[in-house]
């Protein structure tokens, strides 16, 4: 039990998210059982789901194994799709568009400058977010970075030491305070993370719309996710003059990602997550279904 609850920590803090996540299951390490499929929207809460974009991402998911959920919507037509949106995933490194955030809303506050240098010893950031040194990407030296450079390299390669030199200055309980503030009930930053395709659109709807920061921040945020640089998922088969603002996400057998689609016929949010025994192969999966929406709103 001891090592378990250590290791949803490391989760929730994102250590091996991205490093380990061949460790874990992110590029092909394949369990013995495998997960069933349903197409069932285990919420119950969404009937309004457009008939013809449900059929463009069934198509996309015919065969697929394990376990999705999406969450799509037109930002201009507010058509939309809605598979299994209120079901709990492991998030991965989606949490750190909520760090983000928090520190932009810190630095509206005046609690932190862009320019400000932080400063910590890799064993100080162990020590303090309860890393063991067997799982630890890094043991020694120093992480220097002033909280931009942080937060470029948090959003843009998914820095995971980045991430906590961040969160040691905002501090957990002003990220829950600022989900909580702004509606997001069921996302959770702690041990055992959780987080909904619903909620995750709707935090990406909420930054679209200018109401998690004022008009300066919220677009040096979307400049940031417009920099990623993990690009083998929602942007894989979409053509490459198509601005995509978006943050991937992967851990064990999950792996995520979901962004804003700066589409010519009209923008959209599209959020696909996943939990499967070959999350390579969801990637995959996560590629198809991207292109298969964006397809649908080009006609």
């Amino acid at each position: 039990m001891k090592k378990r609850t250590a290791f949803l920590l490391i989760v929730v803090l994102g250590v091996g998210v991205y490093k380990f996540g061949g460790l874990f299951g992110e590029k092909g390490l394949i369990r013995s059982e495998s997960f069933s499929f349903n197409y069932k929207d285990v919420a119950g809460l969404n009937t309004q789901n457009s008939s013809d974009l449900k059929k463009s991402v069934d198509s996309a998911l015919t065969g697929a194994e394990g376990a999705y959920g999406i969450a799509i919507k037109n930002l201009i037509t507010n058509e939309s799709f809605y598979l299994n949106e209120n079901r709990l995933f492991n998030p991965g490194s989606l949490y750190k568009m909520w760090v983000m955030a928090t520190v932009y809303d810190a630095i509206d506050k005046g609690q932190l400058t862009e320019d400000q240098k932080l400063s910590q010893s890799i064993a100080e950031l162990n020590t303090q977010f309860a890393i063991p040194p067997d799982v630890a990407e890094e043991t020694s030296g120093t992480i220097n970075l002033t909280v931009a450079q942080a937060l470029n390299q948090m959003i843009t390669i998914s820095h995971n030491y980045a991430a906590l030199l961040l969160i040691e200055q905002v501090k957990r309980s002003n990220i829950l305070n600022f989900l909580k503030d702004h509606g997001l009930k069921d996302s959770y930053v702690g041990e055992n993370p959780q987080a909904t395709p619903f909620e995750i659109a709707l935090f990406l709807e909420k930054l679209y719309k200018g109401e998690l920061a004022n008009p300066e921040n919220t677009a040096k945020m979307i400049g940031l996710l417009k920099n990623q640089q993990k690009n083998e998922k929602l942007p894989k088969y979409l053509p490459k003059d198509i601005p995509i603002a978006h943050k991937t996400g992967e851990i064990d057998f999950f792996t995520h990602d979901a962004g804003i689609v700066y589409h010519p016929k009209g923008d959209y949010i599209i959020v696909v997550m996943s939990e499967s025994n070959f999350p390579y192969g969801a990637e995959e999966r996560i590629s198809n279904i991207s292109k298969a929406v964006f397809d649908y709103f080009n006609l």
